[in-house]
């Protein structure tokens, strides 16, 4: 090497930004390699592009690669590619200035972001002086492919710089740096090895640790579908997302508008949260052409989108200082809007295809789609057609859309009706589905605690409102003459007399006290003697037992009702008949009677009643009987 060296100053920012990367970024060191591997890929392709219109002669028969060579006795590591290389006038401009207008605010854009987030580094532009986090000294050594002579640039990071020519060299950079004492570990192959696997598998060429190439796994995303077999999607579905059985759906696309995307994604098989394993991380790594910005990431997905994996690849990421983060940058939002409506389309189009298939689906994530539909208004347009429930119109274990419940809804029916139960059983033999079986209305089941949030929120369905059948202000379609008599058809008995009613309902809400809000005759009853329904119209039983478990409910938790029930009374039930007979003649015993008919319509509510007053209660009722 000749000895023709000259020394020259860092510019201003420079330095400074030489400060903060030597100073402030202490953790994520991992990061600094990546950034070097990233910049030598990008030096690969510069030369693979201009070869096609060049056609260069020098070096002309060196393969296109990345070689990282460490020794852990003198403790460097060698980064080496065979690019486009550099001349001296070109090592000065790229590695002595930042080349950046504004560039004062670009430092302190970037000192703030130090304070907040390491791993932002390779997002500033500041790749190579990153090599300055673990460095003692660098040496960059590099020939252009134009065949001029080689130089060598050499720095410690405080302030200067020198450069000097440097014969014998091949076609492209060689990186050698001196590791500080506390980064040793970085001139040991197996840490680089992870580091390239983590960050840099799918540089698209070959990057080798000691000579044996590490990025073995194909970026598939960046190919055809039409080019692609079933098999290379399951390995690569294997790989990113550490599984090892096979995906129930994937989704491969590419957009152009309004973003630069390629996107493979993977719905696996299993819901780890349900198998007890903890709340699962994102599954959707970020990359940037090919080079890993966010692994786990949760910008690119709803977190309720949690379950799925794979990648998102967009050019059009932003890396530069003029964005303090990913969560805050405006094009990663309208990335995430795009994806999210994508995927949900394609999975809409999926459970028309293959419902089945779906439904498997839905057994096993639908907890995350309605997680969507309570936690996430800008997508519940989107996540409604993926509601699935039991219903009166399907066989126990088959399950129905909101679109196919609409399909179904007979002339003049403007609303969509469901009732929470524990079981099908237990809500097909209870008050409130009673005249919905009478006059023929479909009514979905709801048999897991959250379905009532999830209705609520959701609001409504093409244009027809979701109501709980246990509102007190549920009215059905407008009934037939022949709908009028199915109480009294139903019984064998004409009902109680409107004043005999009126009076009845009085006497029970004296009886109840502030138990109920109020005791009336029920227009829906065929069967059963009584009901309770809730005076609000948002909080249904379902709900408020979820609040109550959570200790919310009562004076703790104004949304938990207590106190705004409502009791319906059958006036054609034999029960209630006999009831409005005996509080004339022997009104203690009535007042048992009234008691326990509430009880029971509470505990049809599914809602707690004091066992030990029931059960005293119902000994009582028994001695009368026995007496």
């Amino acid at each position: 090497m000749s000895t023709q060296a000259e020394t020259k100053q860092f510019q201003a920012e420079t330095r400074k930004v030489l400060d903060i990367v030597i100073n402030s970024l202490y953790t994520e060191r991992d990061i600094f390699v990546r950034e070097l591997v990233s910049n030598a890929s990008d030096a690969l392709e510069k030369f693979r592009h201009l070869s096609l219109t060049e056609q260069p002669e020098f070096d002309a028969h060196v393969p296109l690669e990345i070689n990282l060579d460490c020794d852990d006795k003198k403790h460097t590591l060698t980064i080496t590619d065979t690019g486009v290389g550099m001349t001296a006038e070109e090592l000065e401009e790229n590695l002595g200035t930042i080349a950046h207008s504004g560039s004062g605010k670009f430092v302190e854009e970037l000192a703030e972001a130090a304070k907040k987030d390491v791993s932002l580094i390779g997002q500033f532009g500041v790749g190579f002086y990153s090599a300055f986090m673990a460095a003692k000294t660098v040496t960059v050594q590099t020939r252009s492919w134009d065949g001029s002579n080689g130089h060598e640039w050499h720095s410690d990071g405080n302030g200067s710089y020198t450069i000097s020519p440097c014969d014998g060299l091949h076609r492209g950079t060689k990186i050698i740096i001196e590791l500080k004492d506390d980064a040793e570990e970085y001139g040991q192959k197996f840490t680089l090895e992870r580091i390239i696997k983590q960050y840099s598998t799918f540089i698209p060429f070959p990057v080798k640790v000691e000579g044996n190439k590490v990025n073995t796994v194909e970026a598939i995303w960046s190919r055809s579908k039409s080019e692609i077999t079933d098999e290379e999607y399951s390995e690569f579905y294997k790989f990113v997302g550490n599984a090892y059985d096979e995906p129930t759906f994937r989704l491969h696309f590419a957009a152009d508008a309004p973003l630069a995307i390629n996107a493979l994604l993977f719905v696996p098989k299993d819901n780890f949260e349900n198998l007890g394993m903890g709340r699962m991380d994102p599954g959707v790594n970020l990359y940037c052409q090919k080079v890993l910005i966010d692994q786990h990431s949760k910008s690119i997905l709803p977190e309720w989108l949690r379950f799925i994996k794979g990648v998102v690849d967009s050019e059009d990421l932003p890396l530069n200082i003029s964005r303090q983060s990913l969560q805050d940058n405006a094009l990663v939002m309208k990335l995430r809007k795009v994806i999210t409506k994508r995927f949900l389309k394609y999975m809409t189009e999926e459970a028309k295809k293959d419902s089945e298939k779906y439904l498997t689906f839905w057994k096993t994530f639908g907890i995350f789609i309605k997680e969507g539909v309570t936690s996430d208004f800008e997508y519940q347009k989107e996540l409604a057609p993926l509601l699935r429930f039991e219903s009166s119109a399907t066989e126990a274990g088959s399950m129905t859309s909101l679109q196919e419940y609409v399909d179904r809804m007979a002339e003049g029916q403007e609303e969509i009706y469901y009732i929470n139960g524990p079981s099908r059983g237990a809500i097909e033999n209870g008050p409130y589905v009673e005249m919905f079986k009478k006059r023929d209305i479909e009514i979905l089941y709801t048999l897991e605690p959250i379905d009532d949030f999830v209705l609520s929120h959701l609001g409504e369905f093409d244009g027809k409102k979701l109501l709980s059948a246990d509102r007190a202000d549920l009215r059905l379609p407008e009934s037939t003459e022949k709908d009028e008599q199915a109480q009294d058809d139903a019984s064998g008995e004409e009902k109680l007399a409107e004043a005999v009613q009126t009076s009845l309902c009085k006497w029970m809400k004296e009886i109840l006290g502030e138990k109920v809000k109020e005791v009336k005759s029920s227009t829906r009853l065929v069967d059963s003697p009584a009901m309770i329904v809730n005076a609000d119209g948002y909080m249904t039983s379902s709900m408020e037992r979820i609040l109550a478990a959570q200790g919310k409910s009562g004076q703790d938790n104004p949304m938990a009702m207590s106190g705004k029930k409502e009791m319906e009374i059958n006036p054609a039930n034999s029960l209630i008949k006999k009831m409005a007979d005996l509080r004339t003649k022997d009104q203690d015993f009535a007042k048992d009677v009234a008691e326990q008919i509430y009880d029971n319509a509470m505990i049809q509510a599914g809602l707690l009643v004091d066992p030990q007053e029931m059960v005293n209660r119902n000994y009582r009722i028994l001695e009368r009987m026995s007496a």
